[in-house]
């Protein structure tokens, strides 16, 4: 066994838990992200594939998923739609995204509204007035993130649950607002 067999015991313990667990923080919505940083680069650290080069082929294949997982685990903590989709799955709530389309009526207008300033300021041209809905979703996005925030630590989830669904919709409208942006300077 290689020496290192006793560190990624303990690392193997970890990645059987959760993603929280596998960096040794507090299992919540709200994350310092610096410390999720400097846990990711200890986990690394320890289960990178070169300090396996002359273990045998188990340990470094065993290796190998390790970093992977560790990988995983960092870029779904680290972006808070996916921690807040992950963290709801921890607590056996599924998001259903692709079937669960049903929204309260207020965002639903709200949503209305918002597609026809996009397709109105795209048929006049006006990449202001995109900029300016842009600014507006990215307002919103902050203060649902912060409710979201909210729900998830103190364990509402079935309203997490569809703020979850509400800011994909307003994070997907956001993406494409940037792209209607770039296509009509690429026009002027």
């Amino acid at each position: 066994m290689a020496e290192n067999s006793g560190q990624t015991t303990g690392t193997a313990n970890a990645l059987k838990g959760d993603y929280f667990e596998l960096f040794g923080l507090p299992q919540r919505f709200e994350l310092d992200l610096a410390a999720l940083e400097s846990a990711y680069r200890a986990v690394q650290g320890q289960v990178h594939p070169d300090r396996f080069a002359s273990a045998g082929a188990a340990q470094r294949r065993a290796a190998m998923q390790w970093a992977a997982q560790a990988n995983e685990a960092f870029q779904t903590l680290r972006q808070p739609l996916k921690r807040a989709v992950y963290l709801l799955g921890l607590h056996g709530v599924d998001v259903a995204a692709e079937s669960n389309t049903a929204m309260a009526p207020a965002f639903l207008m709200q949503q209305m509204e918002w597609r026809e300033t996009i397709d109105d300021a795209v048929a006049a041209g006006n990449p202001d007035a995109l900029e300016r809905l842009l600014g507006e979703l990215r307002d919103e996005k902050r203060a649902r993130y912060q409710k979201l925030g909210e729900w998830l630590d103190g364990n509402a989830h079935q309203p997490a649950a569809e703020a979850v669904r509400q800011l994909m919709f307003i994070e997907r409208a956001e993406q494409e607002i940037v792209q209607r942006i770039e296509r009509l300077e690429d026009m002027a």
